[in-house]
């Protein structure tokens, strides 16, 4: 929202005596203060930019908000757009775990994007993988997921096996069948530990919705009676994996989704600014039914003020 101040300001005019004349020495003293301080004022601006970025950094969800399966989202290709032009810092944050970064990239290089790397992404595979690290309770591990799973995992030096791990880690695999299913159970019965990357129950596809990991999930704390870790959005471990490969503080960023559940729930519950888009999963309807109120709703990333988004100090809208 725009605010618009209006100042009335009165003047007297006053007649006033000349001002007395000032030796030289005197403004010779003056001006050397003046420079002074300013260069003291400079420093200190140096030292606050350097301290802080100058704009927030856009945390962008992928499923539903950029595309949908292969179909791009027009307004999402606009979004990054507009942000690269503007010197906006942006990352996307996934609960998806099937593909790599790299795979993301060309994923979306392929549908329309332009320009997009492997380094803008952070998965939820990756925040599975970092956060049972920083357990220190073992580092061999088997795993149902795709290409992305096992990046993520041989990353942060697992070694991946079926003997006897120490974790088995479920993330998103459209290609599992009922053998791999049951060869986990099998290893979870036997005392591994459950890691679920994520627990979307749900996914948009073009045209409709698709079995999300958190039903896959689900189904193994059922047979299992163990409970995952809860790691991925709307849980802090993801949103502090993003904020440190990003080097920022999460005063520094602003989560944008389609998913109340998930993507404006993680910034409900952690204290970060959100921002609603109804291109998928979720509609404004549903914010009273779920209890989750984000920051702002939109109802395409085309209505979304970034500048004003992104603006740490209003002097740079």
């Amino acid at each position: 929202m725009n605010f618009l101040f209006s100042f009335t300001i009165s003047r007297r005019i006053l007649k006033q005596q000349p001002p007395a004349k000032k030796d030289r020495k005197d403004t010779v003293n003056t001006m050397e203060e003046k420079t002074e301080m300013t260069e003291k004022t400079e420093m200190n601006n140096t030292n606050e930019a350097s301290a802080r970025p100058r704009r927030k950094t856009m945390m962008f969800d992928l499923d539903g908000t950029m595309y949908r399966g292969t179909q791009p989202i027009e307004a999402g290709i606009r979004a990054i757009e507009f942000c690269r032009a503007h010197e906006i810092p942006y990352l996307f944050l996934t609960n998806n775990s099937m593909r790599t970064p790299q795979e993301n990239a060309d994923h979306m290089n392929r549908m329309g994007y332009t320009d997009i790397r492997a380094e803008d992404f952070v998965n939820s595979a990756m925040a599975a993988a970092r956060y049972v690290k920083h357990l220190n309770q073992g580092n061999r591990a088997w795993m149902i997921g795709q290409d992305g799973m096992k990046q993520a995992l041989l990353d942060e030096g697992f070694e991946i096996t079926d003997d006897h791990p120490d974790f088995v880690f479920i993330g998103l695999d459209k290609t599992a069948d009922y053998a791999k299913y049951s060869k986990a159970l099998a290893l979870l019965l036997d005392g591994a530990k459950l890691v679920g990357t994520n627990m979307d129950r749900i996914l948009a596809k073009p045209g409709g919705f698709e079995v999300g990991n958190g039903s896959v999930v689900a189904m193994f704390e059922y047979a299992t009676g163990q409970k995952s870790p809860q790691i991925a959005k709307p849980y802090a471990p993801i949103l502090e994996t993003a904020l440190a490969y990003a080097g920022i503080s999460k005063e520094d960023a602003v989560l944008i989704g389609d998913n109340l559940e998930t993507d404006i729930a993680l910034g409900y519950n952690n204290g970060v600014r959100t921002l609603f888009v109804e291109s998928g999963v979720h509609h404004r309807e549903d914010i009273e039914r779920l209890e989750v109120i984000p920051d702002e709703t939109v109802a395409s990333l085309d209505e979304a003020d970034f500048l004003r988004l992104s603006a740490i100090d209003q002097t740079i809208v």
